[in-house]
């Protein structure tokens, strides 16, 4: 297994580039994934310094609605005429805001007409496909993350919370599985067990932010229930190894590696790591 982060709000080195955004490559047992394609088309500068070839990729999944997330797309469409594009049908066409600080639009307005017959839609169901799990979250057996608060949907009504229909969980691989949260909006935890219900495979590696991040005025997740969080993880998940990023702030990473250990991996921009086994 291969992995190397395209797209991240820090860089590794000064010759990558950074952005508030994610995109994740993948390599694994022959198939080559991107997860995400960040804000713009800077994951395929970074992709080019990186020695990975997107015109290859196999599959893209876009993880939820939010231009961080997908802003990069019509950029991957001009370099990638072959990959299954598999998204939310709900993440079509949203008009999605952010609250924090101001009022601004984090949603996009690209049309993906132009690419229906490269679309795997995914709805109220997982679809299995290949030797992937896509899958909306249906387990709420956990807190939703606080920072949740500042973000919104249009309706017919006006502006309502954004319930996060239009967010996805993907776990990839033959014999075990990758596990990608994209920014977790529904709850990591709640994420993993999603993915633990659908499939006997063993997780493995599980790689995406957490949206847990650093709280200015607002009250976030506090010590405790960022500890609470990583003796979850211990308890149900000790084989696991994550990658985070992006949307887990400064004050959640480094608690978060302190309680984790070895089990947690850091990444930014440039980040390449690996499998042994």
């Amino acid at each position: 297994m291969k992995l190397v982060v395209l797209s991240d709000n820090n860089k590794l080195s000064p010759e990558y580039e950074s952005e508030h955004g994610l995109s994740v490559y993948l390599e694994k047992d022959g198939v080559r994934y991107l997860f995400d394609t960040g804000a713009s088309g800077l994951f395929i500068r970074n992709a080019e310094k990186a020695g990975v070839d997107l015109s290859q990729v196999d599959y893209l999944f876009i993880s939820h609605g939010h231009n961080d997330h997908l802003g990069g797309l019509p950029n991957f469409i001009e370099v990638n005429q072959r990959a299954v594009i598999v998204i939310s049908r709900y993440a079509l066409n949203r008009k999605l805001y952010s609250k924090r600080e101001t009022q601004r639009s984090i949603g996009t307005t690209f049309d993906l007409a132009s690419v229906s017959s490269r679309l795997l839609l995914v709805g109220d169901e997982p679809v299995f496909a290949g030797d992937f799990i896509a899958s909306p979250v249906r387990t709420k057996n956990y807190p939703v993350p606080k920072a949740n608060k500042t973000l919104y949907k249009e309706t017919f009504k006006g502006l309502e919370p954004d319930d996060f229909n239009h967010e996805i969980v993907v776990a990839v691989g033959k014999s075990d599985s990758f596990v990608y949260t994209g920014c977790a909006h529904k709850g990591l935890l709640n994420m993993l067990a999603t993915i633990q219900r659908l499939t006997s495979k063993p997780l493995r590696f599980v790689a995406g932010g957490f949206h847990l991040p650093d709280s200015r005025d607002e009250n976030y997740e506090t010590p405790d229930d960022l500890r609470e969080i990583a003796e979850i993880i211990i308890h149900n998940y000790p084989e696991l190894t994550f990658f985070t990023g992006h949307c887990t702030g400064k004050t959640a990473c480094a608690l978060l590696k302190e309680e984790l250990k070895s089990q947690l991996e850091l990444f930014s921009a440039g980040y390449i790591w690996k499998s042994i086994t």
